[in-house]
């Protein structure tokens, strides 16, 4: 952390926030949000600050601000702000008011998602679970005791911010919050009653009297004076459900959440850049990415279910805190390009116009001043003549003219260099305790398979999981005693059916099978052949849930666990036996959870023989000495199964590397051009959904740490590693045709054309320089970052050039033209392509 930074937080964690001098007066009419009367065009960007440490908030507010974000936007965690019924926590990564501050403090204004419904891929939806037993509770919907558990919490969220004087009319950073989230999607279910409810809703936030706008996104039919926005990969063809509010995007979704089982999506940034230049071309004044910083699901957090413990969404700002290249970079430039029109913008409404097929302009002029956007929908290039002048247009891409003449950035050209990094991993560097005795370093404890703890219960039947725990655990076991008469030819099966989300089947003390659902499907359907002894026989089903639904109408009410048949096959003359309504004992978690393992300060921790290594229900723990530098850290759980791990009591997450995604549908090349999905762009089939997971660099100590993993199915610890993120490679590649940088901007033509376009590289961590040219190429060079050839023609003379230019510097700036390199082949459009190593 820069030292910079280190004073902020220890400035914050002191109590002293000197607010930065933000407006009084927040408004919106047809065109924009109106602050302190004057019209805005605003870039925000989504940072949910549980998925995050506080020691890392300020690099990222200050990153985002450095890429051209205005607003932070975030959800609030109900449940995690109000775990018990009037208890509150705001502690750590609950800290919304220093979260705010920290905004605050970077100049940056606030968009507070109050909901209290989030969905976010959050367990629950963001709601206490505590909720689902209130008596006659109807969640969403106009019910009473809901709507008065939620005007409460809702109020009090409002009433910190205003104690805090951090709404915009107080002089704060807050210039917006929403209430309720997506409710269009699912209001259909019960149209009657979803149309009162959101009109109570309404009434609700607005009498807590903020002084800033309400937003609901997706809600077409928000009434006034609730601005209604956009959630969507595209959203330039939406419209506001009234002419005197704006046209607002509040989701733009910078790529997709990862699930376990599932191949990891990405989102090309021409995509992004050009769903962002055409919501502005036709009308657009504010725009969020979801998510700018997406971060991670610390904890049992994750919803879905199925949801990873990586939340990276392929964010300009990645999981770990570094800026995506050329995500990040691109995106700045489009910032830029799109600020320097603000003046128009703000001023008038689009005059559009389509000189061709699949193309369409907008103009706005006021006064001498007028900006001008030309888009090509099509697949293939184009060429579109305005106002006199001709334009090539790439696929898929817009242009933007900040002064109607001038080409300041094209969507599909990326001027910014990308990178390619890596986690070099180490093996555990342990820490051995002088009690240690084990060679490996590691100690464990067997959680027993049953009931071990004495709140333990019998009941008749079978329990649905999630009204049983109230989500305290993961876990619940079911267990039962049979007694079976050994006949000769018997085949037993043991058929379970389960609402999911997983389970493991234990007969007599020893693993018979597992299965688990997915997160298109969490319901399981298994037959585990089994083998039984004459007489008493106990069955032990253990059932886990992997986040809760977050999603859906009523989804409260779908709950999980084992709820039958179980029924024992295979017996004599091929007859069965139903289990599923006999008496049942149930326990609630685990022991090892009971006692408080994962803190690594107790328990019996046997490190005098063996260490068991893929053996199901068993706890391990070591000491490990942090790996050294600043880089962010991770560890790489493969060799294990699943299960849940803590770093210095801290829980890092589920970690499930055995669920492997599909072998097919994935790209390493995805075409940019045409309509986004979030299964269009995917990598990594056939492999582990997660094996790296983020260890944030404020848990731990220079030297000994505790390192405490649950693991379910059965692994080898001693398998796990460490890795520390590095760069490999900078790369950057810009054609003849490329606008100059958008920093040089000038609306004079003659000056734009003695700029040109400029190939940029810079080291991306400080006191970095660039050590090596891996590969330089002016002419038809081919191919992408790590993987770049020469093409028909090349200049002799690129590596010289850019190894006199880049090597020992930081940062390094090449023109792209002959006047550089020569001319290798003439009448082709050429470019340069470099590749550059940092140490």
């Amino acid at each position: 952390m820069r030292g910079t930074q280190i004073v902020f937080v220890l400035l914050w964690f002191l109590g002293v926030y000197v607010p930065a001098s933000f407006c009084s007066n927040v408004t919106y009419d047809h065109r924009a949000l109106v602050i302190d009367g004057k019209r805005r065009v605003l870039m925000s960007g989504s940072i949910h600050y549980p998925r995050s440490t506080p020691q890392m908030w300020p690099d990222l507010i200050q990153k985002s601000k450095d890429g051209g974000i205005d607003v932070i936007e975030t959800y609030v965690f109900w449940n995690l702000h109000e775990p018990v019924r009037g208890q509150y926590n705001f502690e750590g990564r609950g800290d919304l008011v220093g979260f705010v501050k920290a905004v605050a403090a970077a100049g940056l204004y606030v968009h507070l998602r109050i909901g209290p419904y989030v969905c976010a891929e959050w367990n629950y939806g963001g709601f206490p679970l505590w909720l689902h037993f209130i008596a006659g509770i109807k969640f969403r919907t106009n019910n009473e005791p809901f709507k008065a558990e939620m005007k409460r919490f809702t109020a009090k969220i409002v009433d910190m911010m205003k104690q805090e004087n951090l709404y915009a009319s107080q002089g704060g950073p807050i210039i917006l919050s929403q209430i309720e989230n997506e409710y269009g999607n699912i209001d259909t279910h019960d149209a009657r009653a979803a149309k009162s409810y959101i009109d109570w809703a309404a009434s609700m936030a607005t009498s807590l009297d903020t002084g800033v706008p309400w937003i609901m996104c997706q809600q077409a039919n928000a009434p006034d004076p609730i601005i209604n926005t956009c959630n969507s990969f595209y959203c330039d063809q939406f419209t506001p459900n009234s002419d005197n509010k704006p046209k607002m995007w509040t989701e733009n979704w910078s790529g997709w959440f990862l699930a376990f089982g599932g191949a990891v999506p990405y989102r090309p940034v021409e995509d992004l850049a050009f769903a962002v230049a055409r919501f502005f071309q036709r009308g657009g004044t504010f725009q969020n990415y979801y998510m700018y910083h997406g971060g991670t699901n610390f904890g049992r957090t994750t919803g879905g279910p199925f949801i990873s413990t990586s939340y990276d969404y392929d964010a300009p700002i990645d999981e770990y805190g570094d800026i995506r290249q050329p995500k990040w970079g691109h995106l700045k430039d489009l910032h830029k390009a799109i600020k320097l029109c603000e003046e128009a913008l703000i001023a008038s409404d689009p005059t559009i116009t389509s000189p061709g097929p699949n193309l369409e302009t907008a103009v706005y002029k006021t006064g001498a001043v007028c900006s001008a956007f030309l888009a090509n929908i099509g697949m293939s290039d184009a060429t579109v003549t305005f106002n006199g002048n001709s334009y090539h247009l790439p696929g898929w891409s817009v242009s933007i003219l900040p002064d109607c003449k001038n080409v300041v950035l094209n969507t599909a050209k990326v001027n910014t260099a990308s990178m390619i990094s890596s986690f070099a991993t180490e093996s555990l560097k342990e820490k051995v305790d002088s009690l240690d005795s084990s060679s490996s370093g590691w100690s464990w404890i067997s959680e027993p398979v049953g009931i071990s703890t004495p709140d333990a219960f019998t009941k008749s039947g079978l329990l649905e999981q999630i009204n049983t725990t109230a989500d305290r655990s993961d876990y619940l076991w079911y267990s039962l005693s049979i007694v079976y008469e050994d006949n000769a030819g018997d085949q037993p099966v043991l058929h379970i059916e389960s609402l999911g989300h997983a389970l493991h089947a234990f007969v007599n003390g020893k693993l018979a099978g597992s299965k688990a659902g997915s997160s298109g499907n969490a319901k399981v359907n298994v037959d585990i052949p089994i083998t039984l002894v004459t007489g008493k026989n106990t069955i032990d089903l253990l059932s886990l849930t992997v986040g809760l639904q977050n999603y859906g109408a009523f989804y409260d009410t779908v709950g999980a666990g084992i709820t039958g048949p179980v029924i024992l096959k295979g017996l004599k003359n091929g007859s069965s036996v139903d289990l599923t309504s006999q008496q049942w004992t149930y326990q609630v978690g685990l022991q090892g959870e009971f006692v408080g393992l994962s803190s690594g300060n107790v328990g019996q921790w046997n490190s005098q023989s063996n260490l068991p290594a893929n053996q199901p229900l068993t706890w391990y723990k070591t000491n490990f000495v942090a790996p050294s530098g600043s880089n962010p850290v991770a560890i790489d759980f493969t060799g294990m199964g699943k299960g849940e791990a803590w770093v210095n009591g801290q829980s890092i997450g589920r970690y499930w590397p055995t669920y492997i995604s599909p072998n097919s549908g994935c790209t390493d090349s995805c075409n940019y051009r045409g309509t986004y999905s979030a299964s269009k762009c995917l990598k990594n089939c056939g492999k582990p959904s997660q094996t790296l997971y983020h260890v944030p660099r404020a848990w731990l100590k220079p030297d000994s740490n505790t390192f405490v993993l649950f693991e379910e199915s059965g692994g080898d610890p001693t398998k796990i590693s460490f890795g520390t993120k590095q760069i490999e490679s900078v790369c950057s590649h810009v054609t003849e045709s490329h606008p100059p940088p958008v920093d040089t901007w000038n609306s004079n033509a003659e000056s734009e054309r003695k700029v040109g376009p400029v190939l940029s590289l810079e080291c991306p961590y400080p006191n970095q320089a660039i050590s090596s040219i891996k590969f330089a190429s002016f002419g038809t060079p081919r191919g992408t970052c790590g993987n770049y050839n020469h093409g028909s023609c090349s200049s002799n003379r690129a590596l010289s050039i850019v190894q006199k230019a880049c090597i020992g510097s930081s940062s390094c700036n090449i023109g792209v033209s002959i006047n550089t390199f020569g001319n290798p082949c003439r009448g082709v459009t050429k470019s340069l392509a470099v590749e550059a190593a940092c140490t």
